[in-house]
């Protein structure tokens, strides 16, 4: 670049001159939109500041592709020469040293094919540009192909594109076509026999998945591939109709499945996908009970669903223990160890995954009021098996819950707890006043302690006894949440509100339209849900913790940080 340059109101004032051959020779053959592009690149090539082909297909009003398209044709005709496609950059040639397009075209040689063609271009609503047109003729001049094969081309991407039709497609398959030697009329037809073959088969797999469109010339590509990797067409068809609703693409995704595990025949993929179908119930009925978000079910099934299926356990049994195992806040890959263990046991049929839940629910009633007594207890598996090995030991609910009140100022509950019933079962005091009076109280401390730990000690009796009072009414709130989501009408009733909210949500933003009656729909959804609370004798107040001190919230602290008052109160 020079390092002068015009001042851009004198750019502005300056002329682009077009040479006169340019508007005798090329401008009557080609249509406005490639005069436009023409001679706003030449008005370009005298302005010093940088612009990009994408700015000047914006300003044009055209694609960029179209952009490269139309300098594509003026290559041809040696007005310019296209040094990089990638990004686009041109450079203008003399008109005058022009040697190529266009070339002179005899009219009557393609009189009969233009009245064939325009009438294919009228039935399905299109109108091609004279440069557009001008492509065509220069490749039947160029290649060996037949007018008639060439017009067999455009009437069959016509009949699958529809307005959609384009001269690059059909330019494009012609020139595939050339490369495969097809030139004739003939070989053209029985080229687009097996596309014809097939077409009431695409037909019914778009049916199938609840498309209701013409299959385009690409979506033969998908059933190409399956046939020719051995799949049966019926299994094809079972494949579409598992899946009910969706695109080829996604039916392309379980057609993978399917070669991946050899079911190319009907029957072994009628197999294994009804197999497919009951994994992925179980691990949508598992996530809905574990409250886990599961967009893609595939890396579930493969990895627990199917496994814990094929050591026998069931759908329901499956949901059971999930929903015992939800309250314990487990995800798959717990639930996943904790059936492992419940395998090693041998509890796989559904008598024994019953008894195991039935169990497990008596326990972490039993934990919830050992929490009442002790506050800092977490639902762990392993507390859940402590409790299950004191009952083994012969005690009683009385007596274990005896011992967490004996606990309930010792830094470890369950530990001392664990300690104080090892040793009544060595005593053999089975009740309560069988208890020997030495461990009826935690062992005291140190006989000295100074002023920190002293102060320390304080502090964590302080802290046991908020947290004791909080989980009380956390406790509380999650019994009422619990008795509420066993019955069946508000459990619906509840989903289909979150639902709701979600959708309303989504509406507001995207269609305002549909607002109003996804509106209603919630509301009507809502009234459901309360009126479920007042059947079950419950209301929205029972779901939040009811603390004794509202000035802190149970937790001894007030807003402004100060201790609370309602200590020991």
């Amino acid at each position: 670049m020079s390092f002068c340059t015009y001042a851009s109101e004198i750019t502005a004032n300056m002329y682009t001159s077009v040479e006169n051959q340019f508007i005798v020779k090329y401008l009557p053959q080609a249509d406005g939109d490639a005069v436009r592009v023409y001679l706003y690149g030449l008005y370009l090539c005298q302005c010093a500041q940088d612009f990009d082909a994408a700015s000047a297909a914006k300003l044009l009003h055209l694609s960029e592709e179209k952009l490269a398209e139309i300098f594509g044709f003026w290559e041809e005709c040696d007005l310019v020469q296209i040094l990089s496609k990638e990004p686009l950059f041109v450079q203008y040639l003399p008109v005058s040293n022009a040697l190529g397009k266009p070339k002179k075209i005899r009219p009557e040689k393609y009189a009969d094919f233009n009245r064939s063609f325009y009438k294919i271009l009228q039935g399905a609503g299109k109108d091609f540009k004279p440069y557009e047109m001008q492509r065509i003729f220069e490749f039947l001049e160029d290649q060996p192909m037949e007018q008639q094969a060439f017009l067999l081309i455009a009437e069959y991407l016509a009949r699958k594109d529809g307005s959609g039709l384009s001269c690059n497609h059909i330019l494009n398959k012609a020139k595939q076509l050339c490369k495969e030697q097809i030139y004739t009329y003939e070989q053209t037809e029985t080229y687009f026999s097996d596309y014809n073959v097939h077409e009431k088969d695409l037909s019914h797999i778009c049916t199938l998945l609840g498309i209701y469109k013409k299959p385009r010339e690409e979506d033969y590509e998908y059933l190409e591939k399956w046939l020719s990797r051995g799949a049966e067409l019926k299994a094809v068809f079972a494949a579409a109709d598992y899946l009910k609703k969706g695109t080829l693409q996604t039916l392309d995704a379980v057609m993978e499945e399917l070669f991946e595990r050899e079911a190319v025949t009907e029957e072994a993929a009628k197999e294994y996908l009804s197999r497919r179908a009951e994994v992925v119930d179980v691990v949508y009925k598992v996530a809905r009970k574990l409250g886990v978000k599961v967009q893609n079910p595939r890396p579930y099934a493969d990895e627990y669903a199917e496994k814990w299926l094929e050591r026998g356990y069931d759908a329901e049994s499956l949901a059971l223990l999930a929903s015992v195992y939800m309250r314990m806040g487990y995800g798959f890959a717990e639930m996943d160890a904790a059936i492992d263990a419940l395998y090693r046991d041998g509890v796989v049929e559904e008598q024994g995954v019953k008894s195991y839940c039935a169990s497990r629910d008596r326990e972490m009633k039993l934990l919830q009021r050992i929490q009442s007594e002790c506050g800092v207890v977490k639902k762990t598996q392993s507390a859940l098996d402590m409790i299950e090995a004191w009952r083994g030991w012969n005690f009683s609910d009385e007596m274990i819950m005896e011992a967490a009140k004996r606990s309930a100022n010792a830094s470890h509950p369950l530990t001392y707890m664990n300690k104080l019933l090892s040793e009544w079962k060595r005593a053999g005091a089975f009740s309560v006043s069988e208890i020997p009076e030495k461990a009826a109280t935690p062992s005291p401390a140190a006989a000295y302690k100074n002023e920190a730990a002293i102060a320390a000690d304080k502090r964590t009796e302080r802290e046991q006894f908020y947290a004791a009072r909080r989980q009380r009414a956390i406790s509380a709130a999650e019994a009422a949440k619990a008795k509420a989501q066993e019955n069946e009408e508000f459990r619906q009733a509840d989903a289909a509100c979150r639902k709701g909210e979600i959708e309303l949500a989504r509406a507001e933003v995207f269609s305002p339209e549909e607002a109003d009656r996804v509106r209603n729909l919630l509301e009507r959804a809502q009234r459901s849900r309360a009126l479920a609370l007042r059947k079950l004798g419950l209301s929205e107040e029972d779901f939040l913790p009811k603390f004794i001190c509202q000035k802190c919230s149970d937790t001894g602290f007030l807003p402004d940080g100060k201790a609370c008052d309602c200590y020991r109160i």
